[in-house]
């Protein structure tokens, strides 16, 4: 029992020295009825991996709207220089999205996609992001072909 906690609390200390990162997602929030949050952990100063999930509170009728209801987004990061404030990125990301199609029929999909960004952190842990990027739906015709990803997050690095 002693070496379970131990290797436990070995782990941990892992999860306490690196940085993360929560964000929202402010273009879905203000534009239209969408909640987007994003969790980022660096597993170095050059890569981190994260998961995104966006939340549709649109109506189905609406003049502009997501085509997906909901959609959890796993992802891997890669920033180009080692930079604190502002850096670049690229991303590859699997989108597991559900939504209902022009004849009203519920689908789940996977959407597997690349995107690019561009983050800055000041040195009190504010974080604003911008990214843009696309998916391809790879497992059923009922979904939409391409998932965007898109958007601009402000949040909180520790």
């Amino acid at each position: 029992m002693k070496k379970v906690i131990a290797v436990f609390a070995f782990l941990m200390s892992f999860l306490v020295q690196a940085q993360q990162e929560i964000s929202l997602d402010l273009t879905d929030a203000l534009v239209m009825k969408t909640v987007e949050v994003n969790y980022e952990y660096y597993i170095s100063d050059q890569s981190s991996v994260g998961i995104s999930g966006l939340f549709n509170f649109e109506n189905d009728n609406a003049d502009f709207r997501y085509n997906e209801d909901n959609m959890f987004t796993p992802f891997f990061r890669h920033y180009f220089t080692t930079a604190k404030n502002w850096n670049y990125f690229g991303e590859i990301f699997f989108g597991l999205n559900s939504g209902k199609d022009d004849s009203r029929v519920s689908y789940t999909d996977g959407a597997l996609g690349i995107s690019a960004g561009s983050k800055y952190v000041s040195n009190g842990g504010l974080m604003v992001s911008i990214v843009g990027g696309l998916g391809r739906n790879l497992f059923t015709e009922r979904s939409p072909a391409v998932v965007p990803r898109v958007g601009l997050s402000v949040g909180y690095r520790f």
